[in-house]
């Protein structure tokens, strides 16, 4: 079946810490309407959403998988999002295609770190939360509700409560059960409280309420409640036990009754343009008009090929259709609609604005595309997520021969489905290096580069990008002359190398006079200084923040070429850096840690350990700070680790860089004997 109105549609993800019970929720969620028979378990391993053999085997989601079902005449799509940090960037990849973010919660457990960095990463979305596990052993949901409210603010209040021994929960909304007996508080503060918070953003609906004292049914306070979760006014929580089922139908009515349908939510974040000259423009959930999708996960299948997930923003989408990706002017065409429900792809005859849908087999399709059936949506953008850095890093090293190709092709499929791997190619250290949020997320990365491409990879720790610089100005001139029969080569090169503040990059600059280096020649002159540049001349990193002046030199008419002014703006560059006090650079991380404030001291003192200097702190949260430091990227190796065994796991940490500064002359001095003895061993 397929909806047949944007309005019937209700698209949801499912964000939480890892084990706080998504993918279970899910399963409750999906036989309670009726979607499947009965619930699979993730100890079995066999979920709707959690198929990946890898998913199988480590028990949590690794990757967004989507799953619907119907309810009192509502499609509602659910997306399944992995909870550990170091697949966040995967679970944020959901986020621009719905309109309600629902935040999981272990009643157990209560706000985990995780759970913030989700709500926060939400900010633009309707967000609600849902405490489960309500009656697991030592669940606490008076205790959960309280840690809701200290960490996320007052706009967050109960649709319903739970029962004493948790066998049910208690509506608070649609017909309130006042005289119920609930685990805390009472219906009638509950209802009172959501009421209240409502109708503040209606006047009339105000007046109506306390100047009449007239009772207002759901439907009274439907728009105003939409507007709540628009503006982040009302954060609705609902209680619910996945295992018993306590609470199932009650957050299926919640979902279909209250969460608000494509026209409702927030609408999209969609430019026009590139860079700096895009602009906002507006994409309406109109059934009518052009096609407009955005494609927000790429899975890729070694024996069913390219699958592409992605909603449909406006328009009607027909099997059979052309569609232009991105800035592409020659179309596709969507021979296969797909629509997903876990593993399962079933092919449908069209899909409704506000939809998700699927296309498999489309090699041009890429994450992030935007799909079009006009040019009119030429350079149409959707703005994606605030994506958290990738710092932790692999070099990777084929064991075989001949399998470079088949490793590039391969991270390139990664790249496409995970928006937080990097990779790059150390040009000085021949490596190619992939960087990811942590180390679970690089070895999932190299348990898939074996599972899916057979390579067989050697690692290594990645070579920490210094660089080069100088502390003073210096002239040199350098003459290349070579006679060997018939016409030979001659060049010589005068320049000046002054030193720039620090991240102003590499200026060349041309004062030659009276075409002592004829024009023809200077493109070569400049080729030869970038070539020094790149390969450094204290300790083989490349140089930055100094500005080269080629301020003289002689040609000869037979014997001049291009190479001879190559090589020597190259060795004139080198012998002027060397007498300008050459400075080794090392690259410094912005690292900001949020923790519980009773780790402050142990956290300083790692930081003061690894030669790192506290820049600032902050109140986070009631009970947790946030820390700033400015640490060495030489220094960071463990720190991950280190970081969880102080906190328990309970802490948050985000890395960006900051700068470079001077080594420690130490640093300096065994890079560059490194440097010398590999230099004169290639001599």
């Amino acid at each position: 079946m397929t909806p047949s109105s944007v309005h019937d549609i209700r698209n949801l993800a499912l964000l939480g810490q890892a084990g706080a019970g998504k993918t279970t929720l899910l399963e409750a969620l999906l036989v309670a309407s009726g979607g499947i028979g009965a619930a699979g378990s993730i100890e079995r391993g066999d979920t709707v959403s959690d198929f990946d053999p890898a998913e199988k085997a480590m028990g949590h989601s690794l990757n967004t998988g989507l799953a619907h079902l119907e309810w009192a005449g509502r499609w509602i799509n659910l997306l399944d999002t992995p909870g550990t940090p170091d697949f966040l960037g995967r679970a944020l990849l959901a986020l621009p295609a719905v309109e309600t973010a629902v935040i999981v919660i272990d009643a157990q457990i209560g706000v985990e770190s995780m759970t913030r960095r989700l709500m926060e990463a939400a900010a633009g979305k309707c967000r609600m939360i849902v405490v489960n596990r309500i009656d697991a052993s030592g669940a606490d949901a008076a205790g959960a509700m309280a840690a809701i409210e200290a960490a996320f603010g007052r706009e967050c209040l109960p649709i319903n409560l739970p029962a004493p021994d948790a066998s049910r929960v208690i509506d608070c909304f649609f017909a309130p059960e006042y005289e119920a007996e609930t685990a805390f508080s009472s219906v009638t503060a509950a209802h009172e409280a959501i009421v209240d918070q409502v109708v503040e953003l209606d006047p009339a609906l105000m007046a109506r309420y306390l100047e009449q004292g007239e009772n207002l049914d759901p439907d009274q306070l439907h728009d105003a409640f939409e507007q709540a979760l628009r503006e982040g006014h009302l954060v609705p929580v609902c209680f619910v036990s996945a295992r018993s089922g306590a609470g199932v139908a009650e957050l299926l009515e919640v979902f279909a009754r209250l969460m608000p349908d494509p026209t409702e939510g927030n609408p999209p974040r969609f430019v026009k343009g590139e860079g700096a000259t895009a602009r906002p423009v507006e994409v309406s959930a109109d059934p009518k008009g052009h096609v407009v999708a955005h494609v927000f996960q790429i899975q890729n299948d070694l024996y069913r090929g390219k699958l592409a997930l992605f909603r449909i923003h406006q328009g009607t989408l027909e099997a059979g259709a052309q569609l232009y990706v991105g800035n592409a002017r020659k179309p596709i065409k969507v021979a296969h609609l797909l629509r997903i429900q876990g593993r399962q792809q079933i092919e449908i005859p069209r899909g409704v604005t506000g939809d998700i849908c699927a296309l498999a087999r489309v090699d041009e399709v890429h994450r992030d595309a935007v799909l079009h059936d006009s040019h009119d949506e030429d350079h149409h953008h959707l703005l994606p997520p605030a994506y958290p850095q990738p710092f932790h890093g692999l070099a990777l090293i084929p064991k075989k021969h001949g399998d470079e190709q088949k490793l590039s092709d391969a991270l390139a499929r990664l790249l496409d489905e995970d928006p937080c791997l990097e990779v790059s190619f150390d040009p000085q250290a021949r490596q190619t290096i992939v960087r990811g949020l942590g180390e679970l997320h690089l070895r999932m990365v190299l348990e898939q580069l074996a599972s899916r491409w057979n390579l067989e990879l050697d690692t290594a720790t990645p070579a920490i990008p210094y660089r080069e610089t100088i502390a003073a100005s210096a002239e040199a001139r350098y003459r290349h002359k070579k006679q060997s029969g018939g016409a030979g080569q001659f060049g010589e090169v005068a320049l000046r190398v002054e030193a720039l503040p620090l991240g102003s990059g590499v200026h060349i600059t041309d004062e030659v006079k009276g075409g002592a280096i004829p024009v023809q020649f200077m493109p070569a002159v400049e080729k030869g200084v970038r070539q020094a540049v790149a390969e450094g001349c204290l300790a083989g990193f490349p140089l930055q923040d100094i500005k080269v002046v080629v301020t003289d030199g002689k040609h000869h008419p037979v014997d001049s070429n291009e190479i001879s002014f190559v090589t020597a703006a190259r060795h004139a560059l080198q012998a002027a850096v060397r007498a300008a006090r050459p400075v080794l650079l090392e690259p410094v991380l912005e690292v900001r840690v949020v923790a519980e404030e009773r780790h402050f001291g142990e956290i300083s003192a790692e930081f003061a350990s690894r030669r790192g200097r506290l820049s600032g702190t902050d109140s986070h949260a009631p009970g947790r700070i946030s820390l700033t430091a400015l640490v060495p990227m030489a220094e960071m190796e463990g720190f991950e680790a280190r970081l969880k065994s102080i906190c328990a796991g309970q802490s948050e940490c985000t890395l960006k860089p900051h700068s470079y500064e001077p080594a420690p002359g130490d640093v300096e001095q065994r890079l560059a004997s490194d440097f010398a003895r590999h230099r004169a061993g290639e001599q």
